[in-house]
């Protein structure tokens, strides 16, 4: 198979995590002989630099003109200790959300049995853990009417109907794919668009009779996540609520470096690591490279290549189980690897197998 990869590395440790992401793709094409062509380009902190736009119209292009983006992670300190800042780094995500119509964000979330330990909740509690949350990404709080002076400030939280009912689709249908459970997460008892969000996900509920389908407060829902997270098959939640939600399930994997993310819609297919671009940590070789390396897995199925997504999962699991691992997860006395010793040792095994 040919593929044209769009290629947004971004800030901090963005750069160090996509080189080791690519490098498993690489190594994918070459055990199975596929051509995959990467056309990198700018966003983030790098781009206002350069360009003066968190997200130039050329990196659009090249986004628009692939078959798929593979994406790191924006931020940078500069601009978050500065409330005065016009332009943002996270203002080329969004955007870039936006004009792609990048509406579907799609974070699995798993256990790794040899990481158990590492999560700060019970192993009994976390042991069987497979879920999905699925966010709407370009509606709500985020996308709404904004104002700010010194004495107020306003977000607008507003949703339309074909919003909801586009994102609960996807979530039905997954869910239809996987167990047949599916738990919608509002604040209905407080939030109108909530109501709105649970009076059309009823109206959808007798399309999917072979679903069962239940309702849950995001406030409900964070607990349950940490206190019974094999509840759980299918979320699907709006964008405010996902986003934190989806940082939340960190504490069930172990680490937000092992947690990949697709985000579907109307153009080209992105995929990303869920982790923010942690500049303390750029150039110094600590970040952890598994879930962009994932998140190349996930691209690869997503245009059917199961057998290639398959086997970047085995060699990640491999690496865990041989303590191959940056130091945030690694065993007390375990050795030393790094960003780059890691995806090394991935693509290595990707070859060998």
């Amino acid at each position: 198979m040919k593929l044209n990869i769009a290629v947004l590395p971004g800030d901090g440790i963005g750069p160090e995590i996509m080189k080791q992401g690519v490098a498993a793709l690489d190594a994918i094409a070459e055990k199975f002989n596929h051509e995959f062509h990467y056309t990198e380009a700018l966003c983030g902190a790098h781009a206002i630099d350069a360009v003066g736009d968190p997200f130039p119209d050329d990196t659009y292009k090249a986004c628009m003109d692939a078959d798929a983006v593979l994406f790191a992670a924006v931020g940078d300190p500069r601009f978050d200790n500065d409330p005065t800042a016009k332009v943002r780094p996270e203002q080329g995500l969004l955007a870039m959300r936006k004009k792609l119509g990048l509406f579907a964000n799609i974070r699995p979330v798993a256990t790794f049995e040899c990481l158990l330990h590492k999560s700060p909740l019970k192993d009994e509690l976390l042991r069987g853990a497979d879920f999905i949350v699925i966010r709407e990404l370009t509606g709500g709080m985020y996308f709404g009417e904004k104002y700010q002076d010194n004495d107020k400030a306003y977000d607008t939280d507003i949703y339309y109907r074909h919003e909801i009912e586009r994102i609960l689709k996807v979530a039905f249908e997954f869910a239809q794919k996987r167990n047949r459970h599916l738990t919608v997460v509002d604040k209905a008892n407080v939030l109108a668009s909530s109501r709105l969000w649970r009076q059309i996900a009823k109206e959808m509920e007798p399309q999917y009779p072979d679903v069962t389908t239940d309702y849950m407060f995001i406030d409900n829902a964070s607990m349950r996540v940490l206190t019974e997270p094999t509840f759980f098959d299918v979320i699907v939640t709006e964008n405010t609520f996902g986003d934190i939600l989806t940082d939340e399930t960190s504490c069930i994997t172990g680490s937000m470096g092992l947690q990949p993310s697709a985000s579907l819609g109307e153009h080209t297919p992105l995929f990303e690591p869920v982790h923010g671009s942690w500049p303390q940590a750029a150039g110094k070789n600590l970040a952890n490279p598994v879930a962009q390396i994932l998140s190349a897995a996930m691209l690869l199925e997503h245009f059917g290549l199961t057998a290639e997504g398959a086997l970047i999962r085995e060699a990640v699991n491999a690496s865990l189980d041989a303590n191959v691992r940056t130091p945030e997860i690694q065993v007390e006395g375990g050795n030393k690897y790094g960003t780059v010793e890691v995806g090394e040792w991935i693509a290595d095994y990707i070859r060998k197998h």
